[in-house]
């Protein structure tokens, strides 16, 4: 019997969602027959498909999930900044997602790391599916933009984790949202927690289910346009989809943001992806003092030439 701990980002998932997204050798529907069948547990006990999994949930499998190679690629072209013995740091193109899952399996950051780094491939966690995330510390999501740092050796990946973890990395991303700030400056301070869509978050609630977590973001307007604000954006913790929750629950959804957007707006004008940039990284590794910046990208200075 294979036992499986949850790691502490998968809380609140479906089970049945989480083991296929995690996993590419049996189908969704494959692993629902296999857990009415009972031959997937959770905490020893027999679980519905639909059971959202919780912290320190343990799942116990009869059946093997095979681990499945990850191919290297040389399609996708990197923008390195820098790299060293301990780290590699990229400016990550929107559109590009960062590793492989059900739906992506070879077109990922991943991927063209392996083909440039291969010595990254057994860089990783020692949990369910972090094979699939080799060197990775941290994520942006796929339409974000912007810095990326990868781990080039397990003791960088536990130190690169544990500053993440610590809230000792300074991020700093750009962001462009709809309508004018009341406020210049502001701090959001709404916790966090998983809504229905395994895939999107919502600002919790007194009747929220899933787990309730903490999320701070500061935030202050750098430019204001007649329907439109260029923001600089702080987030003080890494929850998922953090900034782009917090700016929605203020009335500023990011524009071209498909996930969370006003239904009064009926159009994001020219954006094709959510208009978020990842620009700054600050840290110290090693007793070494790490600064990267990476300018905004074409669509986004394009956008913004065109509101100008």
């Amino acid at each position: 019997m294979k036992i499986i701990k949850v790691e502490q980002n998968n809380i609140g998932i479906r089970i049945d969602e989480f083991l296929a997204q995690e996993f590419f050798s049996l189908s969704r529907g494959e692993i629902i027959k296999n857990i009415r069948e009972g031959n997937i547990l959770v905490n020893k006990g027999i679980i519905k498909p639909s059971y959202h999994l919780k912290e320190s949930d343990e799942i116990e499998s009869a059946i093997s999930f095979e681990r499945e190679g990850i191919m290297p690629s040389n399609k996708i072209k990197l923008n390195l900044i820098y790299s060293d013995d301990n780290i590699i740091v990229i400016n990550k193109p929107a559109g590009i997602q960062i590793h492989p899952d059900s739906n992506e399996k070879s077109n990922t950051l991943v991927n063209a790391l392996l083909a440039r780094f291969p010595e990254i491939k057994n860089v990783h966690e020692e949990s369910l599916g972090a094979y699939l995330r080799p060197g990775i510390v941290h994520r942006l999501d796929k339409e974000t933009s912007g810095i990326v740092i990868v781990a080039r050796n397990q003791k960088s990946f536990e130190e690169l984790k544990n500053l993440f973890q610590n809230r000792k990395v300074r991020k700093k991303y750009v962001a462009l949202v709809y309508g004018q700030l009341k406020d210049k400056r502001g701090i959001i301070t709404k916790s966090i927690a998983r809504a229905g869509n395994y895939k999107k978050q919502t600002v919790a609630g007194l009747k929220t289910k899933t787990k309730i977590r903490g999320a701070v973001t500061e935030y202050k307007q750098l430019k204001r346009f007649s329907n439109y604000s260029l923001v600089e954006v702080r987030p003080l913790t890494g929850r998922m989809h953090q900034i782009r929750i917090h700016l929605f629950s203020i009335g500023h959804p990011i524009v071209g943001d498909k996930l969370y957007k006003l239904k009064s707006i009926k159009s994001n004008f020219l954006a094709k992806r959510h208009l978020l940039h990842a620009e700054q990284l600050d840290f110290t590794l090693f007793g070494q003092k790490f600064s990267f910046f990476a300018p905004l990208p074409e669509d986004f200075n394009i956008f913004l030439k065109n509101i100008d």
